[in-house]
């Protein structure tokens, strides 16, 4: 794919460790690529896909490198490196890429607010054992119509940690993931969006997954896309989560505004996405000689500056979190995670106009991406994104996490 002109701007940042790891990204994706239809129809969670990014050494990329890691990501100065591997998992697979951003993500957290004792504990475990990291805050308090199944936890304290009951829905990786970070209210069921808790009620704890009291029900997750991220219904009884399990203060995750730096994380799935859709339609259109057609000239061009302009805000967005600028880093971030939704979600659209109903025809990854990328970018609303863009432009009181009205 000819990105010549965005590449000259973007790339140059990047040293040549970067590129390695970029060209050692791309090379496990092409195997990936190859068993995601077959995790699409299962429902399975990537388990041989982590298997090959730790034989490759890529799956502690944002492990501090005194740790055994990669040193990558908002805390490592190298964001753009990590966002733009997480693009290449993604164009092969975008649950894969969605599991990737959950551990990712949690390492991150991990790197932030866990003690340097719990940082030798668990990122030895991630670096020499190939373990897997979620974070999991799903609570959704209303049932929708039709659902039987009420979400939420319960938290206890009792000598020596807490006892958590209840359940949490869309837990990623919940098949496939060794330790899980858990947001948990001790006001009750919620999660990290609780809306009337005070943020100091909010815990941080690490869950080992192997603990028998946790357990999994998969009749509830079957969506029309993501289906490989194995996001279950994760079921806790009386499961205890001792002190030393506790990560950071109470209230942390939302005072520090961690989940800001998630948020174009997202955005670098959904450019994954676009980009597979777009070297499709590269191909099949030479394939069937329809380059000459102005109209097909029209949606190609469309297609790739919509890919240029991604890369280019998510560049621009990891720059600032590398040169400290965390607030402006926050409100670039969620312009970003709108944007790059919109664009991405038009390419794919432009793909299948361009293409024809044969590209929505198996084993075309066309008719995937199109269910993964659709139902993915539900992960937030984005009209409550785009209002909170609008409050920080007026200077109203606004919620760069999680986006409240």
């Amino acid at each position: 794919m000819d990105l010549a002109i965005s590449e000259a701007t973007w790339l140059q940042s990047l040293g040549p460790h970067s590129h390695e790891l970029l060209e050692q990204v791309g090379d496990v994706a092409t195997e990936c690529a190859k068993r995601a239809d077959e995790h699409d129809r299962t429902g399975t969670f990537p388990a041989k896909d982590f298997d090959d990014l730790a034989a490759a050494g890529l799956n502690a990329a944002t492990i501090p490198g005194e740790h055994g890691g990669l040193g990558l990501g908002p805390l490592n100065g190298d964001t753009l490196t990590l966002w733009l591997m997480t693009k290449e998992l993604a164009k092969a697979d975008l649950s894969l890429g969605r599991c990737w951003e959950g551990h990712t993500n949690s390492l991150v957290l991990l790197h932030a607010l866990a003690s340097e004792q719990q940082q030798e504990r668990w990122f030895d475990g991630v670096v020499h054992r190939g373990q897997k990291w979620v974070a999991w805050s799903g609570e959704p308090q209303a049932r929708k119509p039709g659902e039987g199944t009420r979400f939420g936890t319960s938290i206890t304290a009792v000598e020596g940690g807490w006892v958590l009951d209840g359940t949490k829905a869309f837990a990623t990786s919940a098949t496939g993931a060794d330790w899980a970070l858990l947001l948990v209210n001790t006001a009750g069921p919620g999660g990290a969006r609780h809306a009337d808790a005070p943020p100091e009620g909010l815990l941080l704890l690490a869950c080992d997954l192997s603990d028998p009291t946790v357990t999994v029900d998969e009749s509830w997750w079957d969506p029309i896309g993501m289906r490989a991220t194995a996001s279950h219904v994760v079921e806790f009884g009386q499961t205890f989560l001792p002190e030393e399990n506790l990560i950071g203060t109470p209230g942390a995750y939302l005072h520090q505004g961690w989940q800001s730096a998630f948020t174009p994380h997202y955005a670098a799935s959904f450019l994954g996405a676009a980009e597979g859709a777009f070297d499709y339609a590269l191909e099949y259109l030479a394939r069937q000689n329809k380059t000459a057609d102005p109209y097909v000239q029209q949606r190609a061009g469309s297609m790739k500056v919509n890919i240029e302009t991604s890369h280019l805000w998510l560049a621009h967005v990891a720059q600032l979190w590398d040169s400290g600028q965390r607030a402006g880093a926050q409100r670039a971030g969620n312009s970003a995670r709108h944007l790059v939704e919109h664009l991405a979600l038009e390419t794919v659209d432009h793909c299948v106009r361009a293409c024809g109903a044969r590209s929505l025809v198996r084993p075309s990854p066309v008719e995937r991406i199109l269910r993964d990328l659709t139902f993915y970018a539900r992960h937030d609303n984005d009209d409550h994104v785009l209002a909170t863009i609008g409050r920080a432009a007026l200077g109203e009181t606004h919620d760069s996490s999680f986006f409240k009205p």
